[in-house]
């Protein structure tokens, strides 16, 4: 693809990741919700930790992914951490930085990303817990990402231009971090005892990242075989095994029923998608073709839906209608009154919504517009996992 082509993509992703902030913070606020008629029945729950809020931050990605390391701790029977998503986040900065130089400038560079990077910091920079760093400067109320975006690009675009790379670029970055986000401690106590980065992420949370899978569904590479998932977040260029469309619910399936929880990466900007009702499907009808009742009750009770294939889904994805501009943490599972099953998702936009924080998903939105998975290996099927 052109490089002008991938800036336009890369703007395009920007915005509905913006858009998706300002949904948050702006639409539960304005409109006042109908009584629900849905009647849900649990059929799975795992143990998760509480419903966190990114706030105004395209901080997704690391939020769910360290909640999913959460939930992974308490089911290997370890007391759970409440993992600092911002030093995630922080040293992810650190490492698009050192690939954005080593491409001479030709990369995104903002605090969004993956969820395989929350297992990559994890393994090159160990955790930290929220309260040794919270990535909130002292004095401030929030993170300042707006802010640094603004300052490292300028910085970095500077040495770019500069033909000659500095040895000390590396601490350069760190002190303008320092600046937005705050100092990272060197050493920090934790339930009385102190620890590094390295140390905590080892002794404390002792999760191995090479013992997960990171799994996505194109038709446009064989299925069943590694690929470099082309997606404006992916800067680590890191690989994802591709499945066939019907096996991506299969999967969540599986792991659920054996006691693993599941991250996604999912397109939120759609109008089957609800944050306040707390609601995602596929609408049987277009928005336009519904009548005003129609749009007013669609998120009240069970709805048709309408059936996707493999090549709408990749058809969306290519035509930019499918993006990765959010990220949910997949705990459960529960059916309505008519039998239907809806994936229970954990947020990261705080409790404010109908389900207090969480959002019912339908397989069929999961088969549509999810657009990546990270689980844990032995969740898969042994049949399947012998062929990955």
């Amino acid at each position: 693809m052109k490089k002008k082509n991938w800036i336009i993509l890369a703007i395009i992703v920007a915005m509905l990741a913006a858009v998706a902030i300002l949904y948050r913070f702006y639409y539960p606020k304005h409109i006042k919700l109908l009584k629900s008629e849905f009647v849900f029945t649990e059929l799975i729950r795992l143990k998760s930790t509480t419903v966190k809020n990114q706030g105004a931050s395209n901080t997704c990605w690391s939020y769910t992914g360290n909640s999913f390391l959460e939930s992974e701790m308490i089911r290997m029977g370890k007391t759970p951490v409440a993992i600092s998503p911002l030093y995630t986040v922080r040293m992810a900065y650190l490492e698009r930085a050192r690939n954005y130089l080593r491409l001479h400038g030709g990369l995104k560079l903002n605090e969004g990303g993956q969820l395989h990077d929350v297992m990559q910091i994890l393994r090159l920079h160990g955790a930290m817990p929220r309260a040794a760093y919270t990535g909130i400067k002292a004095g401030k109320s929030s993170s300042n990402f707006k802010g640094l975006r603004a300052v490292l690009n300028s910085t970095l675009s500077s040495m770019v231009k500069s033909r000659e790379l500095k040895s000390s670029w590396e601490q350069d970055v760190e002190l303008l971090m320092d600046d937005y986000l705050g100092k990272v401690p060197v050493n920090f106590d934790y339930q009385g005892k102190s620890y590094t980065a390295r140390s905590f992420a080892d002794q404390v949370i002792g999760i191995d990242p090479d013992q997960y899978i990171h799994i996505a569904s194109v038709t446009t590479v064989p299925y069943y075989k590694a690929f470099v998932f082309l997606i404006p977040d992916n800067w680590s260029f890191s690989q994802f095994f591709n499945l066939p469309m019907e096996d991506l619910t299969a999967v969540i399936d599986q792991a659920l029923k054996k006691g693993f929880t599941v991250a996604c990466t999912i397109d939120i900007s759609e109008p089957g998608f609800s944050w306040p009702y707390g609601i995602a499907y596929v609408p049987q009808k277009s928005a336009s073709d519904m009548t005003a009742e129609e749009k007013k009750t669609q998120f009240v009770r069970p709805q048709p839906e309408r059936k996707v294939d493999a090549m709408e889904r990749q058809s969306a994805f290519d035509a930019w209608q499918t993006t990765d501009d959010h990220a949910l943490h997949i705990i459960g599972l529960v059916k309505d009154q008519n039998g239907k099953e809806y994936y229970v998702a954990k947020n990261s936009w705080g409790r404010g919504n109908a389900f207090q924080g969480f959002v019912y998903l339908t397989k069929e939105y999961v088969r549509y517009k999810s657009t990546a998975l990270m689980l844990h290996k032995d969740a898969l099927e042994p049949s399947l996992k012998n062929k990955l």
